[in-house]
């Protein structure tokens, strides 16, 4: 008589039974009930059971080639996005991993079996690992990979990356500083073939411009924002360039809108000098407008590509931006193409600076460094560029200087006084 085999369960099947049926043990009872002492306890303890059960499907993952070329699917990682409902990229991300941590990197698959990280963790670890030079010393790495682990004991997923990132100025300090080089000549060449600028018209006078720049050009542009939009301090919040208030509502502006404001200042100051020439002749923005509209402020200016600005801005942007205005007559043809003298000299700058010393505003202590030279008899009208006809303001009130709804009075002291129109 032949007894019956019994197969014995493999112990990843017998695994998988078991915590089914320790989680029905407890599906049902309310942990409301639990101590907070116990909560805590509970929330660690499951936490490091998480970490440890996804140590046992990595390994399975890693050698689960067959399921996926039994089910015809490219990897098993994407046959288990599949079945179990995941993001594909969750599956690709799953198989990467697994193969990592089975082909390569035994210390960090240990430590994820045995709880002492996460899964968020390894992927930080592998992902600094895998960043080191190829040629590293296999010495090198080992000591490296038990360095990370080590640390996981302190600290999160985003400090370990970061930690990653100098590993190797803790194992092997004489050769860090050449793989940083080699590693920052790559990304800068990255850098330069992957940055983008993208112009998207929004309506309403706005456009969004977004922009993929290198890290360097990127805080060369902040450093100019900010120092256009500081300093912050109460008194000076009608800073030269910016408008620390809205000047509809009064109320203050968010620092987003300063740093836009100060870029929007940049690019009214860049020297066109710095532009390479382009059609012929220096990269300019030209303005055309109409003589009769210019003279009494009606109507609307036209820049180069098309798009319109109000006459008021026309006007403001002729006292010291690099625009090239273009005055018509009835018959649009052109009676003033720029002037030689629009602009205000260095030395005029220097004696408006001497005589004014700050915004000629009333009331305003805007230092004369952060001001723009204002042309009292418009030079769209004929003004000249000299420093008696020059006063300085902050560009606060030289915006409201154009501004249609304000009136502008000179005071006896040389002062400007400045009334909202009711």
């Amino acid at each position: 008589m032949s007894q019956s085999t019994v197969p014995f369960p493999h112990p990843y099947l017998g695994c998988v039974a078991a915590v089914a049926a320790a989680v029905d043990g407890v599906v049902g009872a309310n942990p409301v009930f639990l101590s907070s002492a116990a909560k805590a306890e509970v929330l660690l303890g499951l936490s490091e059971q998480v970490a440890r059960l996804e140590g046992l499907r990595l390994a399975v993952l890693a050698a689960a080639g067959d399921v996926a070329e039994e089910h015809g699917a490219r990897t098993a990682g994407a046959w288990l996005a599949h079945q179990a409902r995941l993001e594909r990229p969750e599956g690709r991300r799953l198989q990467r991993l697994a193969e990592a941590l089975d082909q390569r990197w035994s210390v960090v698959a240990a430590a994820l079996l045995a709880g002492e990280v996460s899964r968020a963790q390894a992927e930080a670890i592998v992902a600094a690992l895998e960043a080191l030079p190829g040629d590293l010393d296999p010495e090198l790495l080992g000591r490296a990979e038990t360095r990370l682990v080590g640390l996981a004991a302190e600290f999160g997923p985003a400090q370990l990356r970061r930690l990653g990132q100098r590993i190797l100025d803790v194992v092997a300090p004489a050769v860090a500083e050449e793989h940083e080089r080699r590693a920052l000549e790559r990304a800068e060449r990255r850098a330069r073939v992957r940055m983008r600028v993208r112009r998207q018209d929004l309506g309403e006078g706005l456009v969004r411009i977004t922009a993929d720049l290198p890290v360097l050009h990127a805080d060369l542009l902040y450093t100019q924002l900010h120092a256009h939009a500081s300093p912050r301090r109460d008194h000076l919040e009608q800073l030269a360039h910016v408008d620390r208030r809205d000047p509809e509502s009064g109320e203050r502006v968010p620092y987003a809108t300063l740093l836009a404001q100060g870029f929007c200042s940049l690019l009214e100051r860049l020297p066109q000098q710095a532009a390479p020439r382009h059609g012929g002749d220096a990269a300019s923005l030209v303005v055309t407008i109409d003589h009769d509209r210019l003279a009494e402020q009606v109507g609307v200016a036209r820049l180069g590509t098309g798009h319109a600005i109000s006459v008021g801005e026309a006007r403001r942007l002729a006292c010291s931006a690099g625009i090239l205005p273009m005055v018509l007559d009835g018959a649009s043809q052109p009676l003033d193409v720029g002037r030689t003298k629009r602009l205000h000299t260095p030395a005029m700058r220097k004696a408006l600076a001497v005589r004014d010393r700050e915004c000629r505003a009333e009331g305003c202590d805007i230092p004369a460094a952060w001001t723009e030279a204002h042309h009292q008899a418009p030079w769209s009208h004929g003004g000249p560029t000299t420093v008696n006809d020059a006063v300085l303001l902050c560009s606060w009130h030289h915006h409201r200087a154009h501004d249609r709804r304000y009136d502008t009075r000179r005071l006896p002291n040389g002062d400007l006084r400045f009334h909202r129109r009711t």
